[in-house]
């Protein structure tokens, strides 16, 4: 194959969102599989509706998903001079014509073809010559449309699609006011970027057919399409916020790491056999464009969740602890000693055992941090009522220990129970609470041993002079 060169083209009106992201996921799997280019151009010829904010939202949530593009991101309104000089080449080859009708002019003809049930192709200027009056006035050029034949499109993904070309309008390259319009920047942009292949949302797919028209009337090389369903929600509806259709940085907000997005993005629509867990490096390997489903995908947070769930338990304690130590810190008001950091470390696989997402690991890890007096749920307090005098006496006896082990704690909280004719779980339950606050943690005799012997003692005195 060709050197490969492939795009990720959004618009800057807002967030860079999920299917926005799929689309830049499979341009650049692509990409990379072919060891070619992956571009990102800012379509920004909305001058109205384009912000910088929404550029810097895209690019940081493609950045917070390694999706790196290669070169400086492209400007498509900063082509403009470019855009016009194709259409002033394709008039004065005779493969466009100006149009002089106005707004009014054109809407009511528009409507007139509705009302008749016929095609609207623009057509009216196509080949009538102005008088002197109506050179004057300002004009739209507009392209000229094959009025026979058929139009058919190989895509990659949807296969051989073919269409009327008596069913094609004659669309406007420039507006009257000297603006491109989308279809002629995009068709020019891809030319000149050198793409090679155009993956994007199905949704393009009628706009492709006259694109290729563009790319024949200029006498260029026309990239292979492939156009990918759109995502839906789980009850098979279009895709809307109630589903998931957030920005990628809502995603990283709630907890999800940036391997686990990938890998679910690559799945919602594309397939190697049964793989579920697909990593980055994998992906680049066995990506292609075959493998993408022809339906739409539909959204899952449940299997969303269980890719979070899989990743975070890949990652190394110490590299866990570093994706989650700012917010961490904002919880508990405090930057980590080293000591906490050693206690978290050994705590990491329990925390993630009982985590979904990195809030939950957060909250876990915050149980090993200074947190003192440790702040009590409802349940956790009427636990705690009327046991302040067990507390003070368990303190008393686990402070006699000098070597501070997991079987030697159990020992000795069940020797104290023993001697007090009480259930393990009548002298269990309060120190869990008093150490945990009724925050949830795994096994109490472990969580005994990573605290150490002095943060669990002064816990546990807390609440037995509280």
């Amino acid at each position: 194959m060709p050197n490969v060169v492939t795009r990720f083209a959004p618009s800057p009106t807002g967030f860079l969102h999920i299917g926005g992201a799929r689309t830049a996921l499979y341009n650049w799997l692509f990409a990379r599989h072919h060891g070619g280019k992956f571009l990102l151009r800012i379509e920004d010829t909305d001058r109205a509706r384009s912000t910088e904010a929404a550029i810097e939202a895209i690019k940081s949530g493609m950045d917070w998903l390694g999706l790196e593009w290669d070169g400086d991101a492209v400007s498509q309104f900063g082509s403009a001079e470019r855009h016009r000089e194709v259409a002033r080449h394709l008039l004065d080859a005779g493969k466009a014509y100006k149009c002089y009708a106005t707004a009014e002019e054109t809407a009511e003809l528009r409507a007139k073809a509705r009302e008749k049930r016929e095609v609207f192709r623009g057509d009216m200027w196509r080949d009538v010559e102005p008088d002197a009056t109506t050179a004057s006035r300002p004009f739209a050029v507009r392209l000229k449309m094959p009025r026979t034949g058929t139009t058919t499109i190989n895509d990659r993904v949807q296969g051989a699609v073919t269409v009327d070309n008596s069913t094609l309008d004659d669309m406007i390259l420039l507006r009257s006011d000297g603006t491109p319009t989308y279809m002629l920047a995009v068709v020019v942009d891809d030319h000149d970027m050198g793409i090679t292949h155009i993956v994007r949302g199905d949704d393009h797919l009628n706009n492709a057919f006259r694109q290729v028209q563009l790319f024949e009337a200029m006498g260029w090389d026309t990239p292979e399409f492939a156009h990918i369903p759109l995502i839906h929600g789980p009850d098979g509806k279009k895709l809307s916020k109630r589903h998931g259709a957030l920005g990628v940085d809502a995603y990283a907000d709630m907890g999800f790491l940036p391997e686990a997005m990938r890998n679910y993005l690559l799945r919602l629509g594309w397939s190697h056999g049964d793989d579920e867990i697909i990593p980055t490096t994998q992906a680049i390997d066995w990506f292609n464009l075959e493998n993408i489903g022809k339906g739409p995908a539909r959204f899952d947070f449940d299997k969303l969740d269980s890719l979070n769930v899989h990743y975070m338990r890949q990652l190394a304690p110490s590299e866990l602890l570093s994706t989650i130590e700012n917010d961490l810190e904002k919880k508990t008001g405090n930057g980590l000693s080293g000591t906490e950091r050693d206690r978290i470390v050994k705590a990491m696989p329990s925390i993630v055992d009982r985590a979904k997402r990195l809030p939950d690991v957060v909250n876990g890890a915050s149980l090993f941090c200074n947190i003192r007096p440790v702040s009590l749920t409802e349940k956790a307090a009427a636990t705690l009522d009327g046991q302040q005098a067990m507390l003070e006496s368990a303190a008393t006896e686990l402070t006699a220990i000098t070597d501070w082990k997991q079987d030697v704690i159990k020992a000795a909280i069940m020797s104290f129970a023993q001697a007090r004719d009480l259930k393990m779980g009548k002298v269990m339950q309060p120190i869990r609470a008093a150490l945990t606050g009724g925050a949830p943690s795994g096994d109490l005799i472990e969580l005994l041993e990573i605290l150490g012997q002095k943060e669990t003692l002064a816990r546990l005195k807390d609440q037995a002079t509280a």
